[in-house]
């Protein structure tokens, strides 16, 4: 988050405190691929002054948030985060529901079966399952995907009511103004095919060399929407496979998942 948008929360919320704004953006700086950030990094990620950062930094790491290595001089999450991820992960039913599904289908497809919600303009993988023979990027819990040009992204775009998939798609449009069109193409195209088959399609969007097909969950209470996704290399992922069979497997995976919840 840069200054100019630190200013348009302000003007939006007046209650908002920008300092807790501030150090959670911090926090959100660190990517699944980011061992360790310094305050050059973390300034220029954020938009905002170096002294800023500086405080911040040293805030954080006397919290336990972040952790400091001198030989470095540079940080990485400490061990506070992960408390709060396990407290999340631990009251999603959802996870616990899901987990044996996502696995039987990971050793039919010998691909990988993930679950992720969104976090801005990323999908964040909540869990995935794989095999020592499945052929695809190799993402783990934490990682964070396109919600533009990859499946599960679109899956999301697709199920949340067309207001707020304007807005995102507004926010996306700046984010990457030059490949909007070719973008927008792929959004539209899945969203029409999400309300004809219930799944959406990534078939070398995100990567080249990735297919991906996913579907999303609507929860009834309103919560917000999470996505499975079914991923793997384009040689081993074909669309008639995923068209004839996965997806139908997935939208099954699903209704499954979304029953079990309804029980609970």
């Amino acid at each position: 988050m840069n200054s100019e948008n630190n200013m348009d929360l302000q003007q939006k919320n007046a209650s908002l405190v920008t300092a807790l704004a501030r150090g959670l953006e911090m926090l959100s700086c660190f990517h699944a691929g980011d061992r360790f950030l310094g305050n050059n990094q973390l300034a220029e990620r954020t938009g905002l002054p170096k002294s800023t950062v500086s405080r911040l930094t040293y805030t954080l790491t006397e919290m336990g948030y972040l952790h400091y290595s001198p030989s470095l001089n540079k940080y990485r999450l400490g061990t506070a985060v992960l408390s709060l991820s396990y407290s999340l992960l631990g009251q999603m039913d959802v996870r616990r529901i899901a987990r044996p599904l996502m696995q039987a289908l990971a050793e039919h497809t010998q691909a990988a079966v993930n679950f992720g919600v969104r976090d801005r303009l990323s999908m964040v993988y909540i869990d995935t399952y794989r095999n020592a023979s499945t052929y695809s990027v190799q993402l783990d819990v934490g990682s964070q995907i396109s919600i533009a040009t990859s499946s599960m992204g679109r899956a999301y775009l697709a199920a949340i009511p067309e207001e707020e998939r304007a807005a995102l798609m507004e926010q996306i449009r700046e984010s990457d103004v030059q490949n909007w069109p070719q973008v927008k193409e792929g959004i539209d195209r899945a969203v029409a095919e999400y309300h004809e088959k219930g799944y959406c399609l990534s078939l070398g969007d995100w990567r080249k060399e990735v297919h991906a097909i996913a579907v999303p969950l609507v929860p009834e209470d309103g919560a917000e929407v999470m996505v499975f996704s079914c991923s793997g290399a384009s040689f081993q992922l074909r669309q008639q496979v995923m068209e004839e069979d996965i997806g139908p497997r997935l939208l099954n995976l699903v209704g499954n998942v979304r029953t079990a919840l309804s029980h609970i």
